[in-house]
């Protein structure tokens, strides 16, 4: 069985807004309003943890669907929700802010084609526990979509520690790559230019923040031209980027609204790979 996803898989994020926008992919967009847009803010720091960090996130509602972007904290004009509240998918998609074009995107695609094994979806169970807790079972699903041997390279963009420290138990060297700069928890330098150190890394672990700041574009580039293994992770854009399996993407780990850590209950992750064709096992 094909799925709606491989079906109509894209070369690139301008085709895929294209075709979103001329109604190839689903519904007009025209016709759908998004009913609710909220943002979402937290800062973390977790028992055991010697480094915090700040979170925004704006979703927006479609029908059952909700679509998100993470930006910069205080990057998001207030007026950007008034903006999205009761407008048409169809203007969002052109709006001045690029935020609101991939929550929109991200909203209509989750309308099209939600995270279930038909889409080519593979459920994971996140487990119910502390901040910490949820954060490294996520780590461990989103690390398992790599297919490397101990003492290979990962280039990780966007600094997630629990991400670092999966990779650190198997033996996996890492390039650890953030716009912030800084250090990570064991105070390894944090790169900020992840195409100039993309050359010398195996593989590439990437945020789907980058769809939101512009940077995902080129590494998925880089990851097709070369041959390498692109595994995204994705609270932003969960519903676009299985769109690019197969092309430049190898695996996404689809993390759609709510996130683990907004609540202490059981979660879902959602895992896609290139080449498969539906759900089933593992």
């Amino acid at each position: 069985m094909t799925s709606a996803i491989s079906a109509t898989r894209v070369t690139s994020y301008g085709e895929l807004v294209t075709r979103a926008r001329a109604g190839e992919l689903g519904p007009d967009p025209a016709g759908l309003r998004i009913a609710v847009a909220f943002t979402t803010r937290q800062a973390v720091r977790h028992d055991g943890r010697g480094t915090g960090y700040r979170n925004e996130v704006l979703s927006l509602r479609l029908a059952e669907a909700v679509g998100s972007c993470a930006v910069e904290p205080g990057a998001l004009p207030d007026s950007a929700v008034e903006d999205c509240a009761g407008a048409d998918v169809a203007r969002l998609l052109e709006h001045p802010l690029l935020p609101v074009r991939v929550a929109a995107l991200d909203a209509y695609l989750m309308h099209v084609t939600p995270h279930t094994p038909v889409c080519g979806a593979d459920s994971v169970p996140l487990p119910a526990g502390t901040s910490l807790e949820k954060s490294r079972a996520r780590a461990r699903a989103v690390v398992e979509l790599l297919d490397l041997p101990p003492g290979a390279t990962v280039l990780v963009v966007g600094v997630v520690n629990s991400l670092l420290e999966e990779l650190r138990s198997l033996g996996i060297d890492y390039v650890a790559c953030d716009l912030k700069g800084g250090v990570t928890e064991w105070g390894e330098p944090v790169v900020t230019d992840a195409l100039a150190e993309a050359g010398r890394c195996d593989a590439l672990l990437v945020s789907g923040m980058t769809l939101g700041n512009g940077t995902f574009e080129p590494l998925r580039e880089h990851a097709a031209r070369h041959g390498k293994q692109l595994v995204m992770f994705a609270q932003t854009g969960s519903a676009v980027l299985p769109r690019f399996l197969g092309h430049g993407v190898s695996a996404v780990c689809a993390e759609p609204y709510p996130f683990f850590w907004l609540d202490g209950g059981p979660g879902t992750v959602h895992r896609y790979r290139a080449g498969r064709t539906g759900g089933g096992a593992r």
